[in-house]
């Protein structure tokens, strides 16, 4: 059997790509870090998210192991998210990830704005 190789599009290992290269997943994973949320907490931190796509993302990274979904079994329904252990790893890849795009933020402004200018070096 072949070694993962993302860079093959039958490799499994392309699959997780997709699923954390979701803008939504890549915000989910580093909110959760902090510990377990509901989802209306959750809905509050992402700014732009719907309730469907948010209900939508968590189901796919429960799916993929990233997420524990826990029913406290509660009337009225009290559900939490929590990263798993999988997920915990691959949330502190995306934090880096974060920390990234809000120190460059104004030069990645600045290029797109010199670009769509037509003013290309």
């Amino acid at each position: 059997m072949a070694a993962p190789n993302v860079y093959d599009s039958a490799c499994s290992a392309r699959l997780a790509l997709e699923l954390i290269a979701s803008k939504w997943a890549m915000l989910i994973l580093p909110a959760l870090s902090a510990g377990p949320m509901r989802n209306s907490a959750l809905l509050r931190k992402i700014g732009g998210i719907s309730q469907k796509m948010l209900t939508q993302t968590l189901k796919d990274l429960e799916r993929n192991g990233l997420v524990i979904r826990r029913d406290m079994q509660t009337v009225p329904p009290h559900v939490e998210y929590s990263l798993s252990k999988l997920g915990a790893s691959l949330s502190e890849a995306l934090i880096t990830l974060d920390l990234w795009a809000e120190r460059y933020s104004d030069d990645l402004d600045a290029a797109r704005g010199r670009f769509d200018a037509g003013l290309r070096p």
